[in-house]
């Protein structure tokens, strides 16, 4: 200790330490105390652990990297931990017409700003699209009334934006905030699929028609960067990977090849060039999800015989030089079918790079992407009707007013699932839903959309107590 190491050695010494290890580290002496508080150290430690920082950056003001990772492990051993009672209970009714569908404007999931309030939108068949104080279970703004009804929701809760296609074809920008759109596109066909994203070159969005085309636009003034055709079907599922590297898309047809595109051809185009692409040879893909921790790794769920037996495949993309040209590989790392005995599910998740969840019945099944069982949970009287997942939580909701939560935990070989709250809202209400009822969460939240009847849907709203 008389003699200490420099700086950049002690650094790189600390950065193969996991969090614990890091902190008993800053009890040694100041100099150490000094160098593991080092917020380089600590958003590499974000990056691992949750693999949303990839290109964020920390805004004046903003808690330190460390504070922030120490926070947000603090949040969700509260929500891990918390139990029916601990939640505050509100409830929006009222002629608000079918909410559906939904997404989070801004919440605590993730957030640099530890105060962040949980902001959610819905899209309202009245042709409207509202924002929600999810804490204090109030209605924060709405938007006038458009021509034609919202066919597709997506934010980027980053910007605090919203973005909406009609089902003419008209992609608008929000913020919320003011009573008109930041900006409006028409595009010349329908619309099927949407997805916005941040990378270190600033905010885009992808939209994804009914002749198979992807359009590429910039954030906010939704300016055409690139338009390329994947196929001669309509474009229905549309995901950026976590890395920002690659786009999958692929249509609902049988018929179907999902494609993989190599994101910066078209983020930056060029005239002269195909865009660097590669087929994944499973037709009859019905989901897809990209892997949180493994940038490269994307899972597929398809059908096969007459959608009686499913199955699902895992591929690694890589860009490789063959032959003086640069392609897109895809490598087949696993794959599996489920018994033909199982119920099809319709809903699927994917956490770390070898995790697979879906719903069967009224079951939710863990397995590995080599078909290893892990996990099998009994949480649901009857079928489970709409799974969500992301990179923390894990929600289903079943048609008899109860929704259950589970988040990812990371001991022993594999990460698992841990059940942790079993909810029901509308208690004294026994009408059964016209509508499958869905629900999605963060850290101090969660929400749920009821439909009893054909006119008008219920917000179901729980905060933690804190």
């Amino acid at each position: 200790m008389d003699t200490p190491l420099p700086e950049i050695p002690l650094l790189k010494i600390f950065s193969f330490l996991d969090a614990f290890s890091l902190l008993q580290v800053c009890q040694v002496n100041k100099y150490w105390n000094t160098v593991a508080e080092n917020d380089h150290l600590w958003r590499n430690l974000c990056l691992e652990k949750w693999g949303f920082c990839h290109f964020s950056y920390r805004c004046p003001g903003a808690p330190t990297w460390k504070r922030f990772f120490l926070s947000q492990r603090k949040r969700e051993r509260r929500m891990a931990s918390a139990q029916p009672e601990d939640f505050i209970y509100r409830e929006a009714a009222g002629n608000l017409g079918i909410l559906e569908p939904m997404a989070y404007l801004s919440g605590s999931s993730l957030q640099m700003n530890e105060r962040e309030k949980s902001v959610l939108c819905t899209v309202s068949s009245k042709r409207m699209l509202f924002a929600w104080d999810v804490q204090e279970g109030t209605m924060i703004w709405s938007s006038p009334v458009q021509r034609s009804s919202i066919r597709l929701l997506e934010t980027l809760p980053q910007m605090r934006l919203a973005f909406t296609v009609d089902l003419e074809g008209t992609v608008k920008v929000w913020n919320c905030r003011d009573e008109h759109a930041l900006a409006t596109l028409t595009l010349p066909k329908a619309c099927f699929s949407l997805e916005a994203f941040l990378t270190k070159e600033g905010p885009f969005l992808m939209v994804g028609n009914s002749e198979g085309d992807i359009y590429t636009l910039t954030v906010p003034e939704l300016r055409s960067v690139s338009k390329v055709n994947a196929f001669k079907y309509s474009v229905d599922l549309l995901h950026v990977s976590p890395s920002k590297r690659w786009v999958f898309a692929s249509g609902v047809h049988q018929h179907i090849l999902p494609k993989v595109f190599y994101a910066e051809c078209l983020l930056r185009p060029s005239e002269d060039k195909i865009p660097l692409s590669v087929c994944l040879p499973f037709s009859s893909c019905c989901r897809a999800g990209w892997a949180p921790k493994r940038y490269n790794r994307i899972t597929l769920m398809f059908r096969r015989a007459s959608f009686r037996k499913t199955g699902f495949t895992t591929f690694d993309l890589t860009l490789e030089r063959t032959g003086g040209q640069t392609v897109v590989q895809a490598h087949q790392v696993a794959s599996f079918l489920l018994p033909v005995h199982m119920e099809s599910p319709i809903w699927m998740g994917v956490s770390d790079a070898n995790m697979i969840v879906f719903e069967s019945g009224s079951r939710l099944f863990l397995f590995t992407i080599n078909g290893l069982l892990l996990q099998q949970f009994d949480d649901h009287e009857i079928s489970i009707c709409n799974l969500w997942v992301d990179s923390l939580h894990v929600l289903t909701t079943s048609m008899d007013n109860y929704l259950h939560l589970y988040m990812w935990e990371e001991e022993g070989r594999y990460p698992y699932l841990k059940s942790c709250c079993h909810l029901e809202h509308r208690r004294d209400d026994f009408t059964p839903s016209c509508y499958v009822s869905k629900a999605l969460c963060d850290n101090a939240s969660i929400v749920c959309v009821v439909s009893k009847s054909r006119e008008s849907s219920i917000l179901v709203m729980y905060s933690l107590n804190t």
